[in-house]
Parts: C-alpha cells; structure tokens; sequence
C-alpha cells in the first residue's frame, strides 16, 4: 500500500467541506504547507486508532517475492510530479524487480500538483531513516533536488549519465537522486537507477569531506 501523502490542497478541500477534524494514519506524511494551511484554517489533525499493527505492511510497496532478495531490506522512497509521473511508475516495477521495497509517496496522476510537496516527501522518509535512500522524479529534475535538499541530512544530486550517478554514491554519499521525466528516456533511466542503487559509498578520503558538508549544515542551522 503506498503511503498517503496529504498537501495544502487536501486540506483546504477538507475546510471547503466545513470539516473540523482530518483524521490520517500514523504513517501519513503531511507536508509543511498542509500543516500552515491546517493552523490557518483551525483544522484539527488527528491520528487515527488501531493503526500501529498495520503499520509495516502498509509502509512498503513491493512485490510478491522480493523478500527472498538480498536486497529486499533496503527501502527505496520514490516519488514524482505530474511530469514524472509515468517514468515514476515503470520504476516502481523495476526497482521491485532489482530485489529493493519501494515507498510510492506518489503522485497518482498526471494532473498537474507541485513538485516540492513530493520531493519533500521522499527527502523526509530518508532523513527519518524509513527509507535508505529516495528518487525523485519532475520534468528536469533539478527542481527536486532544490528542494530535498534543504531537508537535513540530505545530499540529492540530479543525475544524467552513469559517470555522474557513479560518482555522486562513491565520493559523495548521495542519499537522494533525482531525475528528469522529460529529459531522460526509460531505458537510461533503468540504467541511472541500476547503477546508483548499486553503488557504495568509498569512504577514505571522502568521508572526511561529506563531513565537512554535514559541518556546513549545521553551522547554517545554528544562526537560526
């Protein structure tokens, strides 16, 4: 089952109807607007019950066998806009098929929503640590990364070949990768997402500069 996502849009329908109360599960993800919008509309956001026994079978989309995979525990979060929604959904299957649980934080269509309440959700699941690593998928794809990385902890990196994707795993630790659904065709897709899952990070000498990476960060996050 994919994890619901609920946006700023969700809950101003939700006000719209005259509703005082969104009930959602435990493992719904909220993006930040939707809460301002639920402040601003004095909507209260209540957690449902009974929820927790279904909790980790409702936090993985995945197939049928890939429990038997070497890979299987790896949780991929993934995640798209309406412009990368179609690649979005070939790379469900074939991120299942390489033996990882998939995440879908959606989007379910193609009709038109934004792409930071979805990259945001991607970048949040692997900042949390329920995920291992995100994808993210809009029509370019750096717009996504914009976005995922202002979450802390998060290195996201667009990637258009595989010398990129390579790296970016190697010498960076990339923990998000973001791709362009109308810029980048299936097939090389595969091939971006194959290589960078399949990537470790190097270390050695390169562990000292994500460090200095993750010192930058923080230093930023103490003037605020």
């Amino acid at each position: 089952m994919a994890k619901k996502l609920i946006t700023e849009k969700d809950v101003l329908a939700t006000a719209k109807r005259g509703e005082k109360t969104l009930i959602v599960d435990a493992d719904t993800i909220l993006t930040p607007s939707a809460i301002d919008a639920a402040s601003l509309h004095h909507l209260q956001i209540t957690i449902s019950k009974g929820v927790e026994d279904s909790k980790t079978q409702d936090r993985v989309h995945a197939t049928s066998n890939n429990t038997s995979k070497p890979t299987a525990s790896l949780v991929i979060a993934l995640g798209s806009d309406h412009g990368g929604y179609r690649l979005k959904e070939m790379l469900k299957q074939y991120i299942g098929e390489l033996g990882y649980s998939v995440v879908d934080v959606g989007t379910n269509s193609e009709e038109a929503c934004d792409y930071p309440d979805f990259a945001y959700a991607v970048a949040s699941l692997v900042a949390s640590g329920q995920a291992t690593r995100g994808i993210m998928i809009d029509g370019v794809g750096v717009a996504s990364a914009i976005v995922a990385n202002k979450v802390s902890g998060i290195r996201a990196v667009p990637c258009y070949d595989e010398f990129v994707a390579r790296s970016s795993r190697e010498h960076n630790d990339a923990n998000v990768l973001t791709l362009g659904g109308r810029i980048v065709g299936s097939e090389l897709a595969k091939s971006l997402v194959k290589v960078w899952l399949g990537t470790s990070f190097g270390g050695g000498r390169h562990q000292a500069r994500v460090q200095k990476i993750a010192d930058v960060e923080q230093r930023y996050s103490r003037r605020k």
